[in-house]
């Protein structure tokens, strides 16, 4: 992997970073507590001002990756490190000026806006918490500048998220987030419950956004063609840990990971130009593995068809394949 100790241009370093959650499985004779692999070891940065792309299927543990970027939980064990500073800890144990600079968008506006509050009240919320409503300040006039920024009408502010579609709810959580003036966001998902009609409006905005005021984005999403046009660099999550990273251009010309190489096999084309970027077809076999009963050796090597002998008794480590693109595979 990069060195990811140097802090030269990085925003976020995480360092070995796991996060295991225990379950109860005792009988009615014994006690048995067994531990899900969510997040098994992983080592990243995010450069000031790039989007990072974090890329996986259900399960591959890119969202316990966002929520612990942001606090949700802490890390079973490792380091995570934001501008120099240690936040591998719950959010509730941060200083407020890191809760102010680390935001994030969830997937579903649906969940993550009060129904019972209006958009006035929602986008006022966090301004209020940290402290950013000085003597004499207006906050309709806050209020209508954050939903400008989003490109929603001021007579917004007077509605219930409930009364709005998902793309405009969406364009609220954003703004939301945008409130505190942060310089990190967290998207996890931000347009796969959307209509595929209003996912690039989503998507250019926040490009802008980014432009405009020189966020940094942590873009967790299972769409790799989104990354195509979005990300700067390109990490791959299966069952826990990173199979391979690469920036987005490197990425996309030449996949190294036979698991990479099945995601992008599988991309939907429309011109002739994307069939000739795309690998050539592979197809997986078996299923996924349950992070609970993670197999010996590569985790991939229930589906792999590349695998050998070494594949199953012995879990690859990170190398540089060539430069600045590294890959967790025994063959390449």
């Amino acid at each position: 992997m990069p060195d990811v100790m140097d802090i030269n241009n990085n925003i976020l370093v995480a360092e070995n970073l796991v996060k295991h959650f225990p379950i109860n499985q005792s009988g009615i004779f014994k006690k048995k507590w067994i531990a899900v692999k969510a997040v098994d070891g992983i080592n990243f940065s995010v450069k000031q001002g790039e989007c990072f792309g974090l890329v996986g299927e259900s399960g591959s543990g890119k969202s316990t990756t966002a929520y612990m970027t942001v606090g949700m939980y802490a890390p079973t064990s490792g380091s995570l490190v934001f501008k120099g500073e240690d936040i591998a800890r719950p959010a509730v144990k941060r200083p407020m000026h890191l809760k102010k600079d680390i935001q994030i968008v969830f997937q579903d506006p649906g969940s993550s806006l009060n129904p019972m509050r209006n958009i006035q009240n929602i986008l006022e919320m966090p301004l209020r918490v940290h402290n950013m409503i000085k003597k004499g300040d207006s906050i309709e006039k806050k209020v209508i500048d954050l939903l400008d920024r989003v490109e929603l009408p001021s007579h917004y502010r007077f509605k219930s998220p409930i009364t709005l579609g998902g793309g405009e709810r969406q364009m609220v959580a954003i703004a939301r987030a945008l409130a505190t003036k942060p310089s990190f966001m967290v998207l996890d998902e931000p347009t796969s419950a959307l209509d595929v009609s209003v996912q690039g409006k989503i998507i250019n905005r926040l490009i802008r956004l980014q432009k405009e005021f020189g966020l940094t984005y942590l873009f967790i999403t299972h769409d790799l063609s989104l990354m195509r046009n979005v990300a700067t660099r390109i990490a791959i999550m299966y069952l826990g840990k990173i199979a391979e990273f690469a920036s987005a251009n490197e990425f996309f010309q030449k996949p190294l990971h036979p698991y990479t190489q099945m995601l992008l096999s599988s991309i939907p084309i429309l011109f002739e130009e994307e069939a000739k970027l795309k690998p050539n077809k592979i197809h997986s076999v078996g299923e996924i593995p349950s992070p609970v009963d993670v197999p010996p050796g590569c985790s991939f090597n229930t589906r792999c068809p590349f695998k050998t002998d070494i594949c199953f008794v012995e879990d690859p480590v990170m190398r540089e394949i060539e430069p600045e693109h590294y890959a967790r595979c025994h063959n390449i």
